[in-house]
Order: C-alpha cells, then structure tokens, then sequence
C-alpha cells in the first residue's frame, strides 16, 4: 500500500491565532490578517524582530526575523502587536487535537505544524484530498484560522507541496508530479538548502531544484559532503523517514536568554548563568536524565559569539553544579566585552540513575543537594514558578529563572492596548 502523508501548516500562525483571539473574544471588528500590521518582540527588551506577518505587510517587503526598526522604515505605518506564547500554546493544542481525531499517527513538528501519517484511512474518511481539505475546512470552522496542507507519499513531498501556493489551500505532489510541480522551482526553495548552500548551488550553475536532481551525486558530495547526497535525494523526492508520534529523546538541553541591559561585570553575569542554570536543571529533571557536558555562550554587544564546553567527572542534573561549571567555564572565556546574550547547554544525556563515581577528594554532598532541588521543583510545580526563588535574585531586574519563552512574551495585558472595536 502506497504511504499518504499529510503536512499540515498553520499560515501565518502567530498573526493568526492573535486575530482570531481579538475577534471572537475582544470583540474586535478588524482582522489583523487584512491589515499591515505583524507580531513584534519588545525593544526595550532588546526582542525587537518580527515573528510573524500579514499578507498586506509582505507585500512592503517585511521578512519574519528581521527588526522592527528595518520593518517600520520599510512601513511606518505597520501595526504591531505584541507575542503572547500562552495564547500560541493553547491554540497550538487545539489545532493538534483536531489533527488526532483523523490519525494516532501524528508528529508536531513545530508549534505551528504537524505530519500526518493518513495510510489506510480512505474507508474511513475517502480519498485523501478530499480529507485534506474536510480537515483545512473544520480547523477553519472550528478555530477560525487557516492551514495549507501538503498531500503526498513521504514527508518531504508533503512538505514541499504544502508551500507551493498560500493560504487556506490542499496540494498534492506525488512522485510522478514531481517534474512539473517541483523541479521549475529555485533550489532555495528545496526543504535543506538554506543561504549558503543556495549560494555555493550557484557558483555550481545549479540554480532550479531540476538542475540539482539531474547533478552527478558525486560532484555533489565532493563539495558539500554528506549535505550534497541529502540535498540530491530531496531533488528526486527521496526521503524515507517516518511520521514519529512520540518524539525522540533530546540530546541536549539548553537555555539563553538576551539581557534588557549590557552587563560589563561577572558578578551580573554570573547570576544570569544561575538563573539559567535553573531552567535547565528543572528541564534535565523532569525528564529524568541527566548531563555530562556543561557549555556556556556569550554573545557580546557587536554580536561577536564564543562558546566553551566541559566534560564532568560525572553527568548531573543539580543546579548548583551546573552553574559552578558554568561560572568557571564563563571566567576561562570571557574577554571583557559588554555583554548581551548568555546561554547553557548540556549535552552527553545520560539516564537519571547514571551512577556517581565516587570522588574521595570531592566533600560535596551531591545526595542533599539533590534532595533540596526536588523539592523545590515540587513547590514549583504547585505553586508557581515564584513560590521559591533564591535571595540574591530579591528586588533584582534579572528573572531568576530566566531562557526560554520570556515572561513578557507569555502574557499580554490587553486592557493597555488599544483594540478596534
């Protein structure tokens, strides 16, 4: 039997699910989507890029990631909203919901997308364009916004055909469409092939995916590597991954965060690492594993990044630990520049019953530190986030649990902006 795969994309999901919010329940009048307008992090807080955008504000040229500032002198008139990932995660979870009520073979693939593994359901629902767009109707009906959705054998197929033309659209591309629907299309339009690679495609005289899949395999991975032998099989829609319900084990954990302010001193710093390493820790133990290697990145005021790693005597999921780790890593690295961005990561996961090697020379006591940080994370998690926090963060500007989804993105007052009712 002949695989159908689904790929499903909110379009415009962020614009979307904030216009849809403002309609059915602010009361508004007027549709973010029909006006020039897109969602914008916050200056002050040095989260000033575009997230999402309008149709209208395309239109001037306004690209998702670049800054307010080059946004609003491309259109001083566009609107900008505010991001609220509470109301983007509750949107995301009902769209989702929708999805599994036609398929247990469902994979998120981000907030705002999700593969569909639908082989074997037309006695169900019938054949599957049809389906696809029962589906694109009742998400519409139902939650007010619309998805594209690609129809095909494999992922990559599904995916491809899904942004071949927007929004609120079904398309199919199949293996035998593939030459009329894919191959006209510019190679930076290939699933894989980013800026760089387009450039080097170039150089190559490669410009159209139907130039890449006809390319010796060979020259390819001369200049590419491995890159070259993924990036051919997607031209000739070859893919053979699966839809995966359950998603893979990480393997790594990490936060950063960009901090409102230039910090010039490592005591400023090195408390932005504590509250970073108690994000990670609570992320490490929640799911029940644990790192042996700690990283720390630095991005300074010029956006110059450096990075420096260490591997442990033994994996850990203990904040303390980790933040002394990281404060050494952070001393051996930083050279002095203002600083406006830091992030841990960990990698090397190991289970949560790894077992310590015992250290006669090491006094710590590794078990009551443990202990301490469950139960704070019980609080937590009964609590809130707040209930416990340690006191050096005390009438302090920095987040003492800061990376991630900032809080200012998790919630909007609305009562402070203006709706058009």
């Amino acid at each position: 039997m002949e695989k159908v795969i689904f790929h499903i994309d909110v379009n415009s999901a962020f614009l979307s699910w904030e216009a849809v919010y403002r309609l059915k329940h602010l009361g508004s009048t007027k549709d973010l989507r029909k006006m020039i307008s897109a969602v914008g992090g916050d200056m002050a807080m040095r989260h000033g890029i575009i997230l999402a955008k309008s149709v209208p504000a395309k239109k001037y040229g306004i690209q998702t990631g670049e800054s307010i500032m080059e946004a609003k002198q491309k259109c001083p008139a566009l609107i900008l909203v505010p991001p609220n990932y509470n109301l983007y995660e509750r949107s995301s979870a009902a769209f989702m919901q929708i999805l599994r009520d036609y398929s247990p073979d469902v994979e998120q693939y981000s907030i705002d997308e999700a593969f569909m593994d639908m082989t074997g359901t037309e006695s169900l629902f019938g054949p599957p364009v049809i389906v696809a767009n029962m589906i694109k109707d009742r998400i519409y009906r139902e939650l007010g916004f619309t998805v594209n959705i690609g129809v095909s054998s494999n992922k990559l197929l599904a995916k491809m055909a899904g942004d071949l033309k927007k929004p609120n659209l079904v398309h199919t591309l199949f293996p035998n469409e593939i030459k009329e629907k894919m191959w006209p299309l510019p190679v930076s339009e290939l699933f894989f092939v980013g800026r760089a690679t387009t450039r080097k495609l170039f150089g190559l005289g490669i410009r159209y995916i139907g130039e890449l899949a006809n390319a010796d395999p060979l020259m390819l991975k001369s200049h590419f590597k491995k890159h070259g032998e993924v990036i051919w099989a997607f031209a000739n829609g070859l893919d053979m991954s699966v839809v995966q319900s359950s998603p893979p084990p990480n393997k790594g954990y990490g936060n950063s965060t960009t901090i409102p302010f230039d910090v010039t001193d490592s005591s400023t710093a090195k408390l932005v690492l504590l509250a970073l390493a108690e994000t990670v820790a609570a992320r490490l133990r929640k799911h029940e594993v644990k790192a042996e290697v700690i990283a720390v990145g630095i991005k300074d005021y010029n956006f110059s990044y450096a990075s420096h790693q260490k591997v442990l005597t033994a994996a850990t999921n203990i904040t303390m630990e980790i933040h002394k780790t990281a404060c050494i890593l952070f001393d051996e690295l930083w050279n002095g520049s203002p600083i406006r961005h830091l992030g841990i990561h960990t990698s090397r996961i190991k289970d949560f019953d790894f077992n310590r090697q015992i250290n006669m020379f090491d006094t710590e006591d590794y078990e009551k530190l443990e202990s301490a940080d469950q139960m704070i994370d019980t609080i937590r998690n009964r609590y809130g986030i707040d209930s416990v926090k340690r006191a050096v963060f005390l009438n302090n500007p920095i987040d003492h649990m800061s990376g991630g989804i900032s809080r200012e993105k998790r919630t909007v007052d609305y009562s402070k902006l203006k709706i058009d009712n």
